[in-house]
């Protein structure tokens, strides 16, 4: 029988190829596809993500462990579409206009999805207007970030845009990067901020009283 925690184990350490032998195996033993994101590579990426804000693991380690994650997600991301298995919520993340810094976006991207939810990324330099199509499809959340205070007014650009369409009260806005703070957040009304992107998970979480 397929042990789950093996799976969780070879996500912390980086393995992207054992984690997708693991998952393929599991699948093989009929083990639930959910069960097998679940208590397999979430649960990995939890541990990932605690060891990130406890500042055991730096970038280098949580980019390798999110690789390894995304080779089981390869597997079995047919398997969760079939039954039915849906994402615990939509966001779009996306650094705003004039900015083109990623690895901070790249990295909350990829710890979310290793959380379950199901990702957009929108890229560099996004206009106000492509949040706002984002919106319009269903996205629960936006994730807005920025490295540079240059380009900060951005963000409160992008709630602005939202609110005169009338969208505002139909998503949640976290924002985050380096210059950033939650009185920052307060000061646009945006509903949150996060410090990294374990917290950003967190944040996601607590928004939608997941």
């Amino acid at each position: 029988m397929s042990d789950l925690n093996k799976i969780a184990e070879n996500v912390i350490s980086g393995k992207a190829e054992e984690v997708k032998n693991l998952v393929q195996q599991a699948l093989d033993e009929n083990i639930l596809p959910k069960k097998i994101l679940d208590e397999g590579l979430i649960a990995g990426m939890n541990i990932v993500g605690q060891k990130f804000k406890n500042n055991d693991f730096y970038i280098p380690e949580v980019l390798i462990a999110a690789r390894a994650m995304h080779s089981g997600m390869d597997v079995l991301k047919p398997s969760l579409v079939k039954s039915g298995v849906k994402p615990i919520a939509k966001i779009a993340i996306g650094t705003v206009k004039g900015d083109l810094h990623d690895i901070g976006k790249n990295l909350v991207a990829m710890m979310l999805q290793g959380a379950g939810f199901e990702i957009n990324d929108l890229g560099i330099d996004v206009p106000p207007q492509k949040f706002v199509e984002a919106v319009k499809q269903g996205i629960q959340i936006i994730g807005l970030s920025a490295l540079l205070t240059t380009t900060m007014p951005s963000m409160k650009e992008i709630v602005d845009t939202l609110k005169k369409e009338g969208l505002r009260d139909k998503v949640k806005i976290i924002i985050g990067g380096a210059p950033l703070t939650q009185e920052y957040a307060d000061e646009i009304g945006a509903d949150g901020f996060a410090p990294d992107a374990a917290s950003a998970v967190d944040k996601a979480k607590e928004l939608l009283k997941l």
